[in-house]
C-alpha cells in the first residue's frame, strides 16, 4: 500500500529487538531511527544493525513514546507494531502527525477492536486512508505461532545450560499458551494513512 520511497526517512515506534527496523531498512535504503524504552531489546537491535553494516542510516535510540522530540516533519514514513496503545490510537495518529513530512505515511499495527472507530478518528484527524487489513488468529498461528512451537521445542533441548536463553525461551512459551488459551485475542489489524 506505500509507494516505492526513494531512500525514506523512517520514524520505528516501539521498535524492540528491532525484526521490522531492520527490514525496513533493508527494504527502503533509507535512514531508520528505532525507539523504544527496553535497553535489553535495543542492544540485540544494534548488534543487528552493526552485523548488516548499517551503522551509518540505522539509529537504536531509548526513547519514551511520550517523550519523543524530533523536529516537525522529519520522517517520510512513521512505522508503529503494537506500541499505539500505550498513549491511544486518536492521541497516537495527532501527536505524531507534526513528525510526518507532508504526504509522509503512517504504518500502523494494533489490535481489532473497534476498527469502525478508528477509521472515523484518521479522517477526523485529516488523514487519508490508503488501505487497511486484518490478521485473524489462523494467519497469527500460520505464520507466527505454529513456527514459533517448533523453535521453541527444538531449542529447548539444545540450550539446557544457557539460562538467558532459557529464560527467552520461557516467555516465548508464555506467549504460545497466551495464544492458545485466546485466539481469538491476536486479532490484529494494520492501518496504512497519509498526512493530507
Amino acid at each position: 500500500m506505500l509507494p516505492k520511497l526513494d531512500k525514506p526517512r523512517i520514524l520505528d515506534i516501539g521498535c524492540g529487538s528491532g525484526v521490522p527496523t531492520m527490514e525496513l531498512a533493508r527494504l527502503g535504503q533509507g535512514e531508520v531511527i528505532g525507539i523504544d524504552i527496553d535497553q535489553r531489546a535495543l542492544d540485540k537491535l544494534t548488534l543487528k544493525i552493526k552485523e548488516a553494516g548499517f551503522s551509518n542510516r540505522v539509529q537504536a535510540v531509548n526513547c519514551s513514546i511520550l517523550g519523543m522530540v524530533f523536529p516537525d516533519e522529519n520522517f517520510d514514513i512513521i512505522w508503529s507494531e503494537g506500541s499505539i496503545f500505550v498513549i491511544g490510537f486518536e492521541r497516537g495518529i495527532q501527536e505524531w502527525n507534526r513528525f510526518l513530512k507532508l504526504n509522509g505515511f503512517m504504518v500502523i499495527h494494533d489490535e481489532k477492536g473497534n476498527v469502525e472507530e478508528k477509521l472515523e478518528q484518521i479522517s477526523n484527524c485529516g488523514y487519508k486512508l490508503r488501505g487497511y487489513f486484518i490478521l485473524s488468529e489462523d494467519i497469527w498461528w500460520t505464520e507466527y505461532f505454529a513456527p514459533l512451537e517448533k523453535l521453541i521445542a527444538k531449542w529447548q533441548t539444545s540450550y539446557t545450560e544457557d539460562p538467558h536463553t532459557l529464560e527467552e525461551l520461557n516467555q516465548a512459551q508464555k506467549e504460545l499458551g497466551m495464544f492458545k488459551n485466546n485466539p481469538e485475542r491476536n486479532n490484529s489489524v494494520y492501518f496504512v494513512i497519509q498526512k493530507n
